[in-house]
């Protein structure tokens, strides 16, 4: 099938915001091959040699993460990991509400390319419209009566760790979806102890794409380094928020002028979510969505999360919001996590009330330090990168609350689960 290298990609076919179902995602997309002599070797190549890196978050390779598993002795299970526990994400949610299909797909090339015989959907349930578009997706699939592995679907919890890798393991193995060290690694140990590929399902989507198109195909956009496309989820004070697909090494204000511009005057942006950090708005134009670019120094473009604050927020209000949420978020398993992130999250928000001790904003950044590379997981360390930047891009507003002023509404404007405590 010839397939044009523009974009839309993982996003085509869905404009009128309706899902495919299993006829329709062929029409657009075509039939997927993965059957014939060493089918698994040549998914693996091809993968490889499109330089894809996942979509998570981490941005690993993803044929070093395929050959981990493929390179093992047993049967090996894939993970689809569409939990998307970044609440100011909804890539994922598109994908697996409006395309289902490319990401069963994908989860396939990846089961072939593994020698995997079970795949199991790692999604939220409380999304009525997702959870009935996998089922029915899964359903379609089963009616097929088309040889492959077996599929099922699970739910998982909405805590914001339960999406790393080890925890989405934990929760499939019958236990508490938290994270655990390694090793053992996934791919050595995994669901029912067997080798287990765990991937973001745009991640796979995107190898979807690959097995039909080809390595070229997927390099004919994007950089040398970064090449394909990605999705964003862009909010905050912008004309048309959304979920949009772009190439990497886009520049920030071509995605804006794409969303119909800024709906007010931007203060800051924040870049790859809550375990992300603030850009102060006035780089916001020169932004370059690749990892290679200076600005992102303090981050990454991480979850595929941008979100534009607005002058009429508070970017001290938010930002306390945020770290008090991630405080609420720890898996209570390590110490530096479970009474640093509470202790950060505490001093935060009365540097927002305005009643800051004398030394306040010194004990942060030291407290951000010590929690940084400590414990079974990532999390403390996006909370203090997150933290870090916020005391730096606020810093004349953190001035301000501590001489009791102000210049924005303390009404929350980020997105948090509804059982969050505001600090505002």
């Amino acid at each position: 099938m010839s397939a044009e290298r523009g974009l839309p990609r993982l996003l085509r076919g869905i404009e009128g915001g309706a899902t495919l179902c299993l006829a329709q995602h062929l029409r657009v997309h075509g039939a997927l091959e993965t059957s014939g002599r060493d089918a698994g070797g040549r998914l693996l190549d091809v993968i490889e040699n499109s330089g894809l890196r996942g979509r998570g978050g981490a941005h690993v390779s993803s044929a070093l993460k395929l050959r981990a598993v493929a390179g093992r002795r047993r049967r090996a299970v894939v993970v689809a990991n569409g939990s998307e526990s970044e609440p100011a994400s909804r890539k994922d949610a598109v994908l697996l509400t409006h395309t289902p299909h490319l990401v069963l797909d994908g989860a396939l090339v990846a089961a072939t390319a593994v020698g995997a015989d079970e795949v199991v959907l790692y999604v939220k349930r409380s999304d009525p419209r997702l959870w009935a578009a996998v089922l029915h997706a899964v359903d379609e699939r089963r009616a097929t009566g088309a040889r492959g592995p077996a599929l099922r679907v699970v739910a998982a919890p909405s805590s914001y760790v339960s999406g790393q890798e080890t925890a989405a393991i934990a929760h499939l193995n019958g236990k508490p979806a938290l994270p655990t060290t390694v090793p053992p690694r996934p791919f050595e140990r995994g669901v029912g102890n067997r080798p287990t590929l765990v991937s973001n399902v745009e991640t796979l989507a995107h190898m979807a794409l690959i097995a039909r198109h080809g390595a070229d195909w997927f390099r004919a956009v994007g950089s040398s380094t970064q090449p394909g496309s990605v999705l964003v989820t862009l909010g905050g004070a912008v004309a048309r928020p959304g979920v949009y697909e772009i190439a990497f090494a886009s520049p920030m204000a071509d995605l804006l002028r794409a969303a119909g511009g800024v709906s007010e005057r931007p203060q800051a942006l924040l870049v790859g979510g809550y375990g992300g950090a603030w850009l102060d708005a006035r780089h916001m134009e020169d932004l370059v969505l690749s990892e290679g670019d200076p600005l992102l120094a303090a981050g990454s473009t991480g979850a595929g999360v941008l979100w534009v604050l607005g002058e009429g927020s508070c970017g001290v209000w938010e930002s306390a919001r945020v770290l008090d949420y991630l405080a609420a978020q720890s898996a209570g398993q390590c110490g530096p996590c479970l009474y640093g992130l509470r202790a950060i999250g505490d001093a935060f928000d009365l540097v927002a009330r305005g009643r800051a001790r004398d030394g306040e904003l010194a004990r942060l950044r030291r407290w951000g330090a010590e929690v940084t590379d400590r414990g079974a997981c990532r999390h403390p360390d996006g909370a203090a990168r997150f933290l870090a930047s916020a005391l730096e891009v606020f810093s004349r507003e953190i001035d301000g609350h501590r001489a009791g002023r102000c210049a924005g509404v303390h009404a929350p404007a980020m997105p948090l689960p509804a059982a969050a405590r505001e600090a505002a």
